[in-house]
């Protein structure tokens, strides 16, 4: 599959150099007259830095003042319809020379690049391991007896061992390649020869624990190519999804020593704030708002960056300010809104070991099969259990009107109904006070929050069905 190269990041510049300690001589047929474009990994991203205009002999020359973060490099073709993969490091200086017709068969030539000849070598072999590999997988597929099943995994075997011994034949002949850095990378850690097959639960354990120790052995967090490539980015959510504890303390703790580590190179610096930030800037799970507050208290508040835009402080910064209003086990912001009879109440006023908190609006189609449901729920198991509901209709394109309405129609009399206007949302905003979507965080609608007797937030953001869940739960102390 062709990736395409273009400008990054909707909320982090990207870092352009524009001086001169580079200079790539570009020879790439058959494009005549047309630009082509140098760019680099750069996590899920791939930033242009520079561009060229190839002459009627299909040359043009790349260069500049700054040295180049050394990584992987990828030359993009005129339109941005395709590339192929360059090594920058120390040597900065040299040429290539493609074409697209017969790059497949032939690859790309490159002088005076030491390390691009040993890429181009690693690339010819990868490419024809990895069709025999794709090949014996597909008749691993259509194998018809243990016998043949037996056969061919004897054969990936000896394919896999193979490509390892090559890449550990690169590391040792060429040590102080970047090709050999980033296989280094990619190793993992080998449990063959401590615990075989794990033999029970301690084992296993063991054996994790080992696993966890060692992932990071042949990775060095100061070293900034890294993160010009995509081996790092698919190291590191590995890491997380597997060997770290779904945990707030061990997710921060694991952010801190990463940072920190990485602390000496600028780019590798970038790389993991803008990963870690875009990563929790929407939680996956309701304790994941205090993640967030951490990285903006301890990186961005009182931080600034060349690379992090006015937008993306004010992006980060509000994010951070909806967050903190609402974090997991602290007190609710209280509200002050006029009932269905203009009557002002307040969500503290409500007397309840439990309190639901929802918002919504009258316009919302998914508001309108949830309500009736939250209802069911009500009835059947909360109200028993001590819980009240405390909605908060918000007006949008509805009238107040169609908000009673439906609250009628809907039999929703035992509920607690406030009204947030417009004009109340706006005479808060304009007297510089948060609004209640701001304290709440509401991006979407219907938002759940559940509180307890003294209303401080026990989960927030589930479905109803979650939310009930959650109520269980607490009523059996747990």
């Amino acid at each position: 599959m062709k990736r395409i190269l273009f400008f990054a990041f909707l909320l982090f510049g990207s870092q352009v150099s524009g001086q001169n300690a580079y200079e790539i001589k570009v020879t790439c047929k058959p494009f005549k007259n047309q630009f082509i474009y140098l760019g680099h990994y750069f996590g899920k991203s791939y930033p242009i830095i520079d561009s060229v205009k190839l002459n009627d002999k299909c040359e043009g020359v790349l260069k500049g003042n700054k040295k180049l973060q050394g990584g992987i490099y990828l030359i993009g073709y005129p339109n941005k319809s395709g590339y192929f993969e360059v090594l920058i490091d120390k040597q900065q200086k040299f040429s290539i020379i493609a074409d697209t017709a017969t790059m497949r068969t032939a690859g790309v030539k490159y002088l005076n690049s030491p390390d691009n000849v040993l890429f181009s070598s690693y690339q010819k072999f990868m490419g024809v391991k990895g069709i025999a590999i794709t090949e014996k997988k597909e008749l691993l597929k259509k194998a018809t007896s243990k016998a043949d099943s037996t056969k061919i995994n004897d054969e990936l075997i000896k394919l896999d061992k193979e490509v390892t011994a090559y890449r550990e034949d690169i590391i040792k002949k060429n040590p102080a390649s970047i090709l050999s850095a980033l296989l280094k990378a990619m190793r993992e850690p080998v449990l063959a020869g401590r615990l075989k097959e794990p033999q029970n639960k301690a084992d296993s354990l063991d054996s994790w624990y080992y696993y966890k120790k060692h992932y990071w052995d042949e990775v060095y967090f100061w070293d900034g190519r890294l993160a010009y490539t995509t081996l790092f980015e698919e190291k590191l959510d590995k890491y997380f999804e597997t060997l770290v504890v779904p945990q707030q303390d061990s997710i921060i703790k694991e952010i801190d020593w990463m940072v920190g580590a990485a602390s000496i190179n600028e780019e590798m610096t970038r790389f993991l704030l803008v990963k870690f930030i875009n990563r929790y800037l929407n939680q996956k799970y309701m304790w994941e708002d205090a993640v967030f507050i951490h990285l903006y208290e301890k990186y961005f508040s009182q931080k600034t960056y060349s690379w992090l835009t006015d937008k993306g402080v004010k992006t980060i910064t509000d994010r951070a300010y909806s967050l903190m209003a609402n974090i997991m086990g602290s007190p609710a912001a209280d509200i002050e809104l006029p009932d269905t009879e203009g009557k002002t109440t307040t969500l503290y006023e409500l007397k309840a070991d439990y309190t639901v908190v929802v918002f919504w609006d009258p316009t919302c189609g998914h508001c309108k099969e949830v309500l009736p449901k939250l209802d069911s729920f009500y009835q059947a198991k909360w109200k028993k259990a001590g819980l009240k509901i405390y909605a908060v209709g918000k007006e949008t394109d509805a009238s107040k009107k169609d908000w009673l309405n439906f609250i009628h129609e809907q039999n929703l009399q035992e509920w607690t109904h406030v009204y947030y206007s417009k004009a109340e949302d706006k005479a808060r905003i304009d007297n510089n006070i948060p609004g209640y979507s701001q304290l709440y965080d509401v991006l979407t609608f219907p938002t759940l929050y559940l509180l307890d007797k003294e209303k401080r937030i026990v989960a927030k953001k589930l479905t109803y069905q979650q939310t009930d869940d959650v109520l269980q739960l607490k009523m059996k102390g747990q």
